[in-house]
């Protein structure tokens, strides 16, 4: 079996098209999240980025749902708590990290831990219909994990709308805070996914480093990001000039 061909019954499918991977939650109607499902993507991703042809990931779901959080009733079953949380934390590690430019092409409700990965990713096209944030305020728990990708993105009384109440955003609600880029018929979301994915990687080879100083900054002071751009900057045309044919 190739790289990129599924096998079957798997809770994440990986199917590649030219330059761009995409990355499909598979399981079950709810596409919830366990740790071996988690550590099925986070592979996923890696080897998406491990892959110099692919310059880009669309991450998205099955049916009519991107993905309804960690599986908590196996969790309070037979799972242990700290196993989930900590592929949850290392899953939600990773999207920033990579390389590669990551769009979320959500299909249906992106709740609790998957509205941190749509969060995680660069770049988010959702249906009409989708509902997208945390609710386990709504039941009790405070979303202690979940919560850090939307105070990334978002600004933090938007965030606390959603995290305090528990109340998930609708798609508008959901553009107009800035927790997605555009709202597209469910005909149209694979083929808006995919157009998005090629225009964030357009930078070609300086996408990787580019990408990853953009999270960096958003981490530093004023001062630190400037100077670490400029460093970067330097870098970047002293390994763009060693790779001109020269003269000899």
């Amino acid at each position: 079996m190739s790289l990129w061909e599924p096998a079957a019954v798997q809770a994440v499918r990986t199917d590649r098209e030219g330059q761009i991977a995409t990355i499909t939650l598979a399981n079950a109607d709810r596409n919830l999240l366990d740790p071996a499902v988690m550590a099925d993507l986070h592979d996923a991703i890696s080897r998406a980025d491990d892959d110099p042809d692919i310059r880009a990931v669309v991450l998205t779901g099955t049916a009519d749902v991107f993905c309804g959080g960690l599986d908590v009733a196996q969790m309070q079953n037979d799972g242990n708590p700290v196993e989930f949380a900590t592929a949850l934390v290392t899953l939600l590690k990773l999207i920033p990290e990579v390389g590669t430019a990551t769009v979320a092409a959500v299909n249906g409700d992106a709740l609790a831990s998957g509205f941190s990965i749509v969060c995680a990713c660069d770049l988010v096209v959702a249906t009409p219909q989708a509902r997208l944030g945390t609710f386990e305020a709504s039941v009790g728990i405070w979303p202690m994990i979940a919560q850090v990708p939307p105070l990334q993105r978002l600004l933090p009384r938007h965030a606390l709308q959603n995290i305090i109440t528990g109340v998930p955003f609708t798609a508008d609600e959901a553009l107009r805070f800035g927790a997605i880029n555009r709202i597209v018929d469910a005909s149209e979301l694979g083929r808006e996914a995919r157009e998005l994915a090629v225009a964030a990687s357009g930078a070609g080879a300086a996408l990787a480093a580019g990408r990853r100083s953009f999270y960096r900054y958003c981490d530093l002071s004023y001062q630190d990001a400037l100077d670490d751009a400029l460093l970067s900057f330097t870098a970047m045309f002293e390994s763009a000039d060693s790779h001109q044919p020269h003269d000899r």
